[in-house]
């Protein structure tokens, strides 16, 4: 499998585990000329904006490691957007919005509720 089809396996994992624990999915793969959001969703009175990283191992760092900075302001901008333009959604989600990272290293999948905050600017 190239890079792009362990990437789409992966995220097709990531949202079934989702699923299965009570996260209605509205998105997959949100893209915008800013950027992508790997999957959105509506969990516990949240929107969720979820990033999906995978490691076969652990020796090029935890899956997680790899949502930097820059790749937190880069899905807040295109979570901006995406309130911008589907702004009634916020209606099904009275908590807020919350930033998620779907961690799978092999087989193992860890899921982090509120992994960093907005990401301003």
């Amino acid at each position: 499998m190239n890079k792009r089809q362990t990437g789409a396996k992966q995220e097709h994992i990531a949202c079934r585990y989702l699923e299965q624990r009570g996260v209605a999915i509205v998105e997959r793969n949100y893209r915008t000329r800013r950027g992508e959001i790997d999957l959105i969703g509506l969990h516990e009175g949240y929107l969720l904006f979820a990033e999906v990283k995978y490691r076969a191992g652990a020796g090029c760092g935890f899956p997680e490691e790899a949502v930097t900075n820059a790749k937190q302001r880069t899905i807040c901008k295109v979570a901006e957007w995406y309130l911008f333009t589907h702004e009634q959604i916020l209606e099904q989600a009275p908590r807020g919005i919350r930033y998620d990272v779907i961690a799978i290293l092999g087989e193992q999948i860890r899921w982090i509720q509120n992994a960093f905050d907005h990401q301003g600017n």
